[in-house]
């Protein structure tokens, strides 16, 4: 889920996702396209599943997924870990820029879940 801003669309998945299903995304950030390769490392359903960025723009991507059932719902919770390109600029480059994006992504998809899920 997203942001429209992003463009993002899923590529290639297999038809049933599982640990070692691979998952090629395009997306356009500033009018730049970016190619993201990602594989399930960990499948748990239905309380989790992280995947692990193979190729794309972070040097390091790692998102975990985790559902809980709670009274009246399922909360969902991300944990991603990442690391910024830019060597010695990275932090000031996560701080200005990649952290409110991320932010602002996140934001987006709490808010489709709670619209689809309602």
């Amino acid at each position: 889920f997203a942001p429209p801003w992003l463009r993002s669309r899923i590529v290639s998945a297999p038809a049933e996702l599982g640990a070692g299903s691979r998952l090629r995304y395009r997306l356009r950030l500033f009018g730049v396209p970016i190619r993201w390769l990602t594989e399930i490392t960990a499948w748990h359903p239905p309380r989790a599943f992280t995947d692990l960025q193979l190729a794309g723009p972070y040097p390091l991507w790692e998102h975990s997924h985790r559902f809980t059932a709670v009274e009246g719902g399922t909360e969902v919770y991300d944990v991603v870990r990442y690391r910024v390109p830019g060597g010695p600029l990275a932090p000031l480059v996560d701080r200005v820029f990649v952290s409110r994006w991320l932010g602002d992504i996140f934001d987006h998809r709490r808010d489709r879940l709670t619209e689809l899920l309602r």
